[in-house]
């Protein structure tokens, strides 16, 4: 399988790395060189929710699950564990929890200190946020697997929204608010009429500009599912996981 060439760079610093996740990984290098801490640095920032949430469904303790996330990812640091993953061989969160199911099965046989990762912390994390975020998660039928799931669709669907509310600030801020609550249907979506009373426009000039929007929304979707894959071919694949992974 070739690897996806990405068409848009992402900056951070002084470099610039390709957007998807495995291309981030092999353009990082050397493990000795600082862009591999940089591609491990922005992976977390993606994955250590549900990992997170993962740990705690699992039944470790927020304490706990926090002390773990944060080992983990300052194990994989220490070990050079990056340098296996091979986009050739699945999909990069499935690489990652297998490996979060390895640190956790040896922490028991591991010093405090190296389980804790030495005190390291790779990536800055609210963990009372992360508690809260994992409040709200169903608590009924969904296994540890389909909870990481899950929460990695939420989180694809998160970074979508920002960078939705990115562009759309950028032109019309005030109309973005209003009408974002036409994006996924929601009941409390104020109705059409009444939008166009507020803000001066035609119904028919509300439901353009919710057309335009989801259609918006649908293109940067695809664009930060298709950073996470290593080829085009597979973004169909990952839409249709994502939202298998939503379903209730």
């Amino acid at each position: 399988m070739s690897q996806r060439q990405p068409t848009t760079p992402h900056v951070w610093g002084d470099a610039q790395f390709p957007t998807t996740h495995w291309s981030i990984i092999l353009a990082a290098g050397s493990p000795e060189s600082p862009r591999y801490r940089e591609a491990l640095e922005a992976l977390c920032r993606d994955y250590w929710f549900p990992l997170y949430a993962f740990l705690r469904r699992r039944g470790y303790g927020p304490d706990e699950a926090q002390d773990y996330t944060q080992g983990f990812f300052a194990h994989m640091l220490d070990k050079q564990d990056l340098c296996r993953a091979d986009p050739n061989r699945g999909r990069f969160r499935s690489f990652l929890l297998a490996m979060l199911k390895h640190f956790a099965a040896d922490a028991q046989q591991r010093a405090q200190a190296q389980k804790r990762g030495g005190g390291k912390t790779v990536v800055s994390v609210d963990f009372a946020e992360a508690e809260a975020r994992y409040a709200a998660e169903p608590a009924h039928h969904l296994s540890p697997e389909k909870l990481f799931e899950r929460s990695w669709a939420l989180t694809v669907l998160s970074r979508t929204m920002a960078r939705l509310k990115q562009d759309a600030v950028a032109d019309k801020p005030l109309l973005f608010e209003q009408l974002k609550a036409h994006l996924g249907g929601q009941a409390d979506a104020v109705p059409y009429r009444d939008l166009a009373a507020r803000l001066n426009m035609s119904e028919g000039a509300i439901k353009v500009a919710v057309h335009r929007l989801r259609k918006r929304y649908r293109e940067l979707l695809r664009e930060v599912v298709a950073q996470t894959v290593s080829t085009p071919e597979e973004v169909e694949d990952e839409i249709r996981a994502l939202f298998t992974a939503l379903a209730p």
